[in-house]
């Protein structure tokens, strides 16, 4: 072989490696995950079109599960899952009770909650949607509602909102249930109304079955934003004995939050599969919803946990003297550069 077959056939073979370098790591190089959510909303968007697109690309094997409400953050707490998206107020009550955990990426800067009541009931009271919060609160007196699970971001939501209108919490019934579970029962008139996370507010609205009463992205009640919701969560040894885990699950996210900015519409085709009986228009307003909550990079902040944790305390979750003098230690940013 001549030197210039040589030099060919070399710089064929440094190609050929710079090529299996940029590719995604694939069999056992893979780094296995369980990353659990509490409920199917699309405020959990990021963890679906990473799940797509974003996972395996960083060398990740993510096995997602479904864990219903607070269990899906208790699941990580005892080692059952690695990650899980949960609430501000979930992570500061756990660590007021000495479960410290970490969050890495915050999905969304507000409750991101929807409260609803059936569109009859409305109807009667003569509700008016544009009155003060105050005013509107006052439908929930007697009522029974759905929430997602006790002591989950929905049920905070709905206390905080009665107690902005003076209502009494005794005066509501709440009803612990699933998103299409709620749904149904509101359609028998088994339920008043419900507080859960888009797109199930949307879409009783659209249908004329519902009407809004109270939107958490819009900032209702005033005095809790921003707030962290949907918050990437995990063990603090998990970033520190696999670091490298952290660092392509952060950049999952990181990518995700570009993406649903970006691509918009791509994103809500991509979520069809996920939710197939929501009409797509319905989908990609409740899509658009979650978009306007969702930072660039999607960094927690102490200003989130504080929040969340006056939501603890207000909607009576915890008392005065178990909110947290500091939130350090319970988040960090470094998995968002």
């Amino acid at each position: 072989m001549d030197r210039l077959s040589r030099k060919r056939l070399a710089s064929l073979f440094a190609v050929a490696a710079l090529c299996a370098v940029a590719q995604p790591s694939t069999g056992a190089e893979m780094e296995k995950v369980k990353v659990a959510f509490p409920s199917p909303i699309v405020g959990f968007a990021a963890e679906f079109l990473s799940e797509d697109l974003f996972y395996k690309e960083l060398g990740l094997d993510v096995q997602s599960m479904e864990i219903a409400g607070i269990g899906s953050m208790n699941a990580v707490i005892s080692g059952s899952v690695d990650f899980s998206f949960s609430s501000g107020g979930s992570l500061t009550r756990a660590a007021a009770h000495g479960q410290k955990l970490l969050a890495i990426a915050t999905m969304g800067n507000q409750s991101g909650e929807f409260a609803v009541i059936r569109k009859d009931i409305a109807d009667a009271a003569h509700f008016d949607p544009k009155a003060s919060v105050t005013e509107r609160a006052q439908i929930l007196k007697g009522r029974t509602f759905g929430i997602g699970g006790v002591n989950t971001i929905g049920d905070a939501y709905l206390r905080v909102f009665a107690k902005a209108g003076g209502v009494d919490t005794k005066d509501i019934v709440f009803a612990s249930l699933q998103p299409p579970e709620i749904l149904a029962a509101m359609k028998r008139k088994a339920l008043d109304g419900f507080s859960l996370g888009a797109p199930w507010a949307q879409q009783v609205v659209d249908d004329g079955s519902a009407v809004m009463i109270a939107n958490g992205v819009a900032g209702d009640p005033p005095g809790y934003s921003p707030q962290a919701s949907a918050l990437l969560v995990t063990r603090p040894q998990m970033c520190t004995e696999h670091r490298s885990i952290c660092e392509k699950m952060g950049q999952a996210m990181k990518r995700a939050a570009n993406y649903m900015h970006e691509h918009p519409k791509e994103s809500v085709e991509l979520l069809k599969k996920r939710f197939p009986a929501i009409d797509a228009r319905v989908l990609a307003d409740a899509f658009e919803s979650v978009v306007s909550m969702t930072g660039q990079p999607p960094a927690p902040s102490a200003i989130q946990f504080k929040n969340g944790d006056r939501m603890n305390l207000d909607a009576g979750f915890i008392k005065a003297e178990d909110m947290l003098p500091s939130y350090e230690g319970l988040f960090t940013d470094e998995f968002m550069k």
